[in-house]
Formats: C-alpha cells, structure tokens, sequence
C-alpha cells in the first residue's frame, strides 16, 4: 500500500511542480520575445521533467511514504550532468 501511495505523491509533485515551473518559464520566454513551438515545448517539457527527477532523487524521496532498499541520492556527477544538460535544454529556444 506504501508503494501505491508513493507513486500517487510522484504524480501529484511532478504535476503540481512541473506546470508551476512552465509557467514560470512561460512568463520568461515571453517576457524575453522567445516563441515557443511544439520543437521548443517539448524540450523545456524535457528539461523540467530533468530537474524534477534530481530533485525527487536528491531531497524529495526520504519524506515519503515508501522505505525502499534502493534509497540512494544520484551522484553528485550524474547530479551534475542532468542539471547542466536541463540547462543548456532551457538555453535552447533562445538559440532558434
């Protein structure tokens, strides 16, 4: 039952966060004059689902209900990489 309700906590942090973090980029892009096609949606679609999951990995899952054997934070390389590689998604509509 603990498993159920963590996947039911993912969903709902990864849907209340993520549309919380797009429109603040929304608010960005626009503010900027970037125009966001369905290329460049995706992509920060992408790139916000990135920094979720460090998030979820590095913080949000010791507060949870689910008290697995694999509980482990992501290095900090991989940490590293998924947050530059977000970034540089997040750069990306400025370049088009």
């Amino acid at each position: 039952m603990r498993f159920i309700l963590e996947i039911i906590r993912i969903i709902a942090i990864f849907t209340i966060l993520g549309a919380l973090f797009s429109g603040i980029l929304q608010v960005i892009y626009t503010n900027l004059n970037v125009s966001i096609s369905n290329q460049n949606g995706w992509v920060i679609g992408v790139s916000i689902f990135l920094l979720l999951f460090v998030l979820y990995r590095n913080k949000i899952q010791f507060s949870g209900w689910y008290n697995g054997k694999k509980m482990d934070k992501l290095s900090k390389k991989t940490t590293r990489l998924l947050v530059i590689l977000s970034c540089c998604l997040l750069i990306l509509p400025f370049i088009h």
